[in-house]
């Protein structure tokens, strides 16, 4: 009997390697994907907490009146918020009495962009569902370098707050809704204002971009006169 080579036709070889390649697609886009945890998760605790001692009730229903652009908007300190009974109380529990500022970070946003931190805790309240991009002050490298590979995903419900201590990085929320996020963020007086001083370009003191923040910027970002120490992917949500 006589020997045959059997030759599959180019069209089925063709129709494989496809198939096969969009496996591998498939499957680098399922690694490729941010595992997105929840605030409740035990993996929060070393980023921060969720604050249940009191209600924002008044505050969230204030932050309708807010306005919500296609972009990122930040505005530290609101009046209207400000003189809610609800303010006094957490400059009180939340803060020891310090003076505080109670503002709003809103609007549309899907990547990271840049971390910042504080030399004070911060209470991030959700008026909307949004994701926080959260990473370690512990972890930036020598040369004031952070690898995005370590930034934790973490969606906050509408209508939680949580606190963020002083050593976890963050920056603007993430969208989680369509039509984008509203945030209450509530610091020490003064944050994010104006430098009134000179800064030395060396050093810590390099990422000082306001008063009580410290900002390491993706070169991608392209923040104008921000330190870019953010090494690795930017991350897009």
């Amino acid at each position: 009997m006589a020997n045959y080579l059997v030759v599959k036709p180019l069209f089925e070889v063709g129709k494989n390697d496809h198939r096969n390649k969009r496996n591998r697609i498939q499957k680098k886009i399922q690694e490729d994907i941010m595992k997105i945890q929840n605030v409740t998760d035990a993996s929060f605790r070393k980023y921060g907490k969720i604050i249940t001692e009191y209600s924002f009730e008044k505050i969230l229903k204030e932050m309708e009146h807010t306005p919500l652009p296609k972009d990122v908007v930040y505005v530290p300190s609101v009046e209207e918020l400000e003189v809610l009974p609800e303010a006094a109380e957490i400059c009180k529990k939340g803060f020891g009495g310090l003076p505080i500022q109670i503002g709003y970070c809103n609007g549309d946003n899907h990547k990271l962009n840049a971390l910042e931190y504080h030399r004070s805790s911060e209470f991030d309240i959700a008026q909307t569902d949004l994701i926080l991009l959260l990473g370690m002050q512990q972890d930036i490298e020598d040369g004031d370098i952070y690898d995005t590979a370590k930034v934790e995903a973490f969606f906050v419900p509408a209508g939680t707050g949580v606190e963020l201590y002083a050593t976890t990085l963050h920056y603007a929320p993430c969208t989680a809704q369509e039509g984008g996020f509203r945030c209450v963020v509530v610091l020490p007086k003064g944050t994010n204002e104006e430098l009134p001083f000179e800064t030395a370009k060396e050093g810590e003191n390099r990422l000082l971009a306001a008063m009580n923040k410290w900002l390491i910027a993706h070169e991608d970002a392209q923040i104008e006169g921000a330190f870019c120490g953010l090494k690795g992917e930017n991350i897009n949500i």
